[in-house]
């Protein structure tokens, strides 16, 4: 059976996923993306990611403001699709929405439900120290992220992780676990769907650039925790010689001292002590600057570190 699907996404993690169903061989009725966003240093209006690939594919691209109004929905209703797919899509779809398509909606989502429900869930997942993530195929219902979980795919997360090789890597296994369901859909053999426990649920909530400036008085485990996870963005700030700095790189390293203060260590390395151990830094960025190693920061600037 070849299904009619209409596809819902808009940033690059939805971009495997996009090309997993034309791979399948179901060529998407529409594609919804959000409208164009002024994007680089000159502000143009850019495509999203998922409108570039759709239009490569020549696939029909919808660009509408919200999904609330009758016309879209009336339009959609048209359709007449089976199923709908939302990946990163960025705008709520009501109950209307949701009742359109005969299979109704899947959601892929970054984690594990019921944990990381919500806007960030690679990030907070890296922040909290978790071992282990994976990606959800979801029936999508009106609560944030509560429908029931149709497909699941684990991997663990490693100490070297950043919010960066983890969002590819669960890109690439959403694309796969999409490709499942849609197999078994196919086949007229819908995936069961597990309902989410009661227990376990933790919320992502949305990134703010204020969060990722930090003092020296936290845990060095916590800094380069949240150094990861804020890699690429919206990257942990801390201070040195009166300046913030982005931190882009850097280790827990088993040493103790006055936070702030750098510690004793060879010439081109810089360890800075933390409330609870220390932290060698690797790559940083000075204000309006590169991204630079310890080794060259310190070329230019010798000095010690000023506690936040």
């Amino acid at each position: 059976m070849t299904l009619r699907v209409v596809f819902a996404g808009t940033p690059d993690f939805a971009v495997p996923c996009l090309q997993s169903v034309l791979d399948a061989g179901c060529r998407p009725l529409a594609v919804l993306t959000q409208p164009d966003r002024p994007a680089g240093r000159g502000r143009q209006l850019q495509p999203s990611p998922v409108k570039q690939l759709a239009m490569q594919a020549e696939l029909p691209v919808w660009q509408p403001e919200r999904l609330r109004d009758e016309g879209i929905q009336q339009a959609l209703r048209d359709l007449q699709p089976d199923l709908m797919i939302v990946v990163a899509y960025g705008l709520l779809l009501p109950r209307a929405v949701l009742d359109i398509p005969r299979l109704g909606c899947w959601n892929v989502h970054a984690s594990l439900l019921p944990r990381w429900r919500g806007a960030a869930p690679i990030q907070r997942a890296i922040e909290a120290g978790d071992t282990e993530t994976g990606v959800c195929l979801m029936q999508m219902e009106r609560g944030l992220d509560t429908g029931p979980v149709l497909l699941r795919r684990h991997t663990p997360i490693s100490a070297t992780d950043t919010a960066q090789t983890l969002h590819d890597r669960l890109a690439r296994l959403g694309a796969e676990v999409l490709a499942e369901g849609l197999r078994l859909a196919a086949a007229n053999r819908l995936p069961a769907a597990e309902v989410q426990p009661a227990s376990g649920v933790t919320y992502a909530h949305k990134l703010d650039k204020a969060e990722a400036r930090l003092g020296w008085s936290l845990p060095a485990v916590e800094i380069a925790r949240r150094v990861r996870a804020f890699s690429p963005w919206p990257s942990v700030e801390l201070e040195w010689c009166g300046q913030w700095i982005k931190v882009h790189e850097a280790e827990v390293v088993d040493a103790a001292g006055e936070p702030g203060t750098r510690l004793p260590s060879s010439r081109d390395q810089l360890v800075v002590a933390c409330g609870d151990g220390a932290l060698r830094l690797h790559r940083v960025q000075r204000p309006g600057g590169r991204v630079v190693s310890a080794a060259d920061l310190l070329n230019a600037q010798a000095g010690r570190v000023v506690s936040a």
